[in-house]
């Protein structure tokens, strides 16, 4: 039996508590230094429909000069909630105590209601990848996950979501679907989830399966927070994950049904490849607002 020791209806409270108290809601936008210049130049008042920022602290730890200064200054407009892209958590090496003292230090600077990280592995041996690599979907794989996910749960001292990746190959050794896979680790090591919209889409369509099929079948109870992004289409048959281009209509309307069944979560634009200006990207951030308002009340 899996561990899950908080019910749903406890669930719905606990994330609603996070949520208001540290203004977490509605849209957000991932922090990238090519942006801060923009958000810092917004007038008071303007584009009210961004609400909260994303960033990533391996671009900040043990950093200082403009962006540190940048980041600090937008804390002072808009929330800010910390996901990182280096933790491993399917990784063999031992987490590096230094690196969860400096994230625990970081996500309280910031005062993140919650740090997130991926359901991947990234570190092989001492040496980073640079890439969110899929692990084998299968109970060894669950049991192995979870632990890790509660010792760096319990090192941060704040709830840790993670979030299901896109994938490009099968992984060996998987006897699992994605959307059991997920639910078994989130459940198993009773974390929270952070639903990447996009990444579902995007393996549906790599893998020939059904969108809408996995995203019900998701513990949705336990999603704190959505990312939405554009992907890149390399051929028919093989969509890359960029975060580089515009939002997909496909991943729109999956999104608006996502809302429908999980009620008002926040939802987070990602753009990391061909950035355009705040101005450009306006238009995607309302229109994320707008099926945001039209969302029910989540659950509590």
């Amino acid at each position: 039996m899996r561990r899950g020791l908080v019910c749903a209806q406890e669930l719905g409270r606990v994330i609603h508590t996070i949520e208001s108290t540290h203004g977490v809601h509605g849209v957000g936008l991932g922090l990238r230094f090519s942006l801060m210049n923009d958000l810092l130049e917004l007038p008071e008042g303007a584009l009210p429909e961004l609400v909260w920022l994303e960033c990533h602290p391996e671009n900040y730890i043990r950093r200082g000069g403009l962006m540190a200064a940048g980041l600090m200054r937008c804390r002072e407009r808009w929330p800010i909630v910390t996901h990182g892209l280096s933790m491993s958590l399917g990784g063999v090496d031992p987490f590096s105590r230094d690196y969860l003292e400096d994230l625990a230090a970081f996500t309280k600077a910031v005062r993140t209601p919650w740090h997130s990280d991926h359901l991947c592995f990234s570190v092989a041996h001492g040496v980073a990848t640079h890439e969110l690599l899929p692990v084998p979907r299968n109970e060894r794989t669950v049991r192995y996950l979870a632990a890790r996910i509660r010792e760096a749960q319990d090192a941060l001292g704040i709830p840790l979501a993670v979030e299901n990746v896109s994938q490009y190959v099968e992984t060996k050794d998987s006897d699992l679907t994605e959307a059991e896979f997920v639910r078994a680790v989130v459940e198993e090591a009773d974390c929270l989830l952070l639903l990447d919209v996009n990444n579902v889409f995007v393996n549906a369509r790599n893998f020939g399966g059904d969108a809408e099929a996995t995203i019900r079948q998701l513990p949705l109870e336990r999603v704190v927070q959505i990312h939405v992004a554009g992907a890149f289409e390399k051929s028919k048959k093989l969509l890359i994950d960029t975060h580089g281009e515009p939002l997909w209509p496909e991943v729109v309307e999956l999104l608006r049904t996502t809302l429908e069944l999980t009620g008002k979560v926040p939802i987070l634009l990602e753009r990391d490849e061909n950035i355009p200006t705040l101005r450009e990207l306006e238009g995607e951030i309302r229109l994320l607002d707008e099926l945001f308002q039209k969302a029910p009340a989540r659950k509590r």
